[in-house]
């Protein structure tokens, strides 16, 4: 067996991994589990990407990474509440340049009806309640891919 298809044998994961990828040794090794976050974009099937980007109140530089913080732990909060939110990622910003935002959100969703679903699901509604007047400035992009 070659080296390739031998190392993967021997790694610990949590779902199937195509062994016959692994024995050809060429291209990637796809994940053969139907919920993980690429399945859809791996299989040709639509998916759609909501990346949102905010800038949060504080007077300096300790009160707005609190700000920051909270943002985050409320977003992340809604991993597992909401059909069809295929990944969920909230980043902070550490580059502190002028220009930069504050927070990022990174969503992927299987399609565009659970994007919709998800504006208005209750959990996503409490979780923008709960931050109004925390964050200032938004912006968002969204895009199927």
């Amino acid at each position: 067996m070659g080296g390739l298809a031998r190392d993967m044998k021997t790694l610990p994961t949590r779902g199937r991994y195509s062994e016959r990828s692994a024995a050809s040794g060429i291209g990637p090794v796809v994940p053969q589990r139907r919920n993980h976050p690429k399945a859809a974009y791996l299989k040709g099937l639509p998916m759609i990407k909501h990346i949102v980007m905010w800038n949060v109140r504080g007077e300096d530089a300790e009160q707005k990474l609190a700000s920051a913080t909270d943002v985050k732990a409320r977003f992340e909060g809604l991993v597992g509440k909401i059909p069809g939110l295929r990944s969920l990622e909230v980043g902070i910003d550490v580059s502190r340049v002028s220009y930069a935002c504050d927070v990022v959100l990174y969503t992927e969703f299987e399609d565009e009806a659970a994007l919709a679903a998800y504006a208005e699901h209750p959990a996503h509604l409490e979780v923008r309640q709960q931050l109004e007047g925390v964050r200032t400035d938004r912006y968002q992009v969204d895009y199927t891919i």
